[in-house]
């Protein structure tokens, strides 16, 4: 590859809260409970990884300055700061953190040399190419650590893992979903585990993967679902709540006055388990679903090894440094 090739990535300034310094002190605690990384950081992490794993050199936040002419340059967030001070007329592959929603910076290829803005899936992708034009958006799918994320063969799979992310309206999701598939599985003798996105740490959600014959997957919708993709490398089959649309808070903010179609499990097929709706759906589904487990049915582990490894997301990122260099 002519050139060097400098990936960014920056997390936004933390601004005092409840008084003048205590920025400092929450950086401190952040340092000594080990908080989780985000799930943006998680992106450019396993970027990295990919990287290497394909023996790709990269250099990490140069100074702007020190870029040459001849570098190739990726952006990943978060946030309007990290391209803050760029001026630079090397063309930029950016995206994914940047910003929430294209409403939020409208002009960003006009203040920038930016050549195409990355998205994790086609639903995400299809809203940016709305807003920024057609050919603006390329679909890049992060890879998954598949070494780390692999099934123990030794370990007896004893409960069904529910995988709790609702984004908005939890106490209605609680009362209308997640309470009455608790009951369900109860009623049903099925022992399970519970767990919430944000509130465990890495280690802890593989170990109970481990043990998981199933996970029931629990969110509006992911522009990719890199804890979905997890699990399914570890081999456990998922039931997912995939509602079909999107429902953002801001969409009337945004300026999004149509329904926008939207998934929660955007990289998925019938290899790596079944979908409901509701809990109409829910109850309809899960037998066939467990049977399904039961007789060996489902193959999660080789959905992510043939579309969502390490390397794929490389050799994915090469084909669009070279598109745009």
């Amino acid at each position: 590859m002519a050139g060097r090739l400098i990936i960014y990535f920056k997390k936004p300034n933390l601004k005092d809260r409840w008084f003048w310094g205590d920025r400092y002190l929450r950086l401190l605690v952040h340092f000594f409970r080990k908080k989780n990384i985000s799930s943006l950081e998680r992106v450019f992490i396993n970027l990295c990884k990919s990287l290497k794993v394909k023996e790709i050199s990269y250099i990490k936040n140069l100074p702007f300055n020190k870029i040459r002419e001849e570098d190739k340059i990726i952006v990943l967030g978060i946030g309007k700061n990290v391209l803050k001070g760029y001026n630079r007329k090397n063309k930029i592959i950016a995206g994914i953190g940047l910003m929430t929603h294209p409403n939020d910076w409208p002009t960003l290829f006009k203040d920038y040399p930016i050549a195409v803005y990355l998205q994790h899936s086609a639903w995400t992708a299809n809203i940016y190419s709305k807003w920024y034009g057609e050919n603006t958006c390329k679909i890049w799918p992060v890879g998954i650590d598949t070494n780390y994320w692999q099934p123990h063969k030794a370990a007896e799979r004893t409960h069904v893992l529910i995988y709790v992310k609702f984004l908005w309206h939890q106490e209605q999701h609680k009362k209308e979903l997640l309470n009455p598939i608790i009951d369900f599985l109860g009623q049903n003798a099925i022992s399970y585990q519970l767990i919430t996105y944000g509130d465990y740490h890495i280690k802890a959600y593989k170990a109970l993967l481990a043990h998981s014959k199933a996970m029931i997957f629990l969110c509006e919708h992911e522009s990719q679902g890199l804890a979905c993709q997890e699990a399914m490398a570890m081999d456990v089959p998922i039931f997912a709540w995939n509602q079909g649309l999107w429902l953002d808070k801001n969409l009337l903010a945004w300026g999004e006055t149509e329904p926008v179609a939207a998934s929660s499990v955007p990289y998925f097929n019938s290899t790596c388990g079944d979908t409901f709706k509701d809990f109409g759906e829910f109850k309809l589904g899960f037998t066939s679903f467990y049977t399904k487990i039961e007789h060996g049915l489902f193959r999660p582990r080789n959905y992510i090894l043939n579309h969502l490894t390490l390397e794929k997301s490389a050799e994915r990122m090469l084909t669009i440094i070279n598109e745009v260099y």
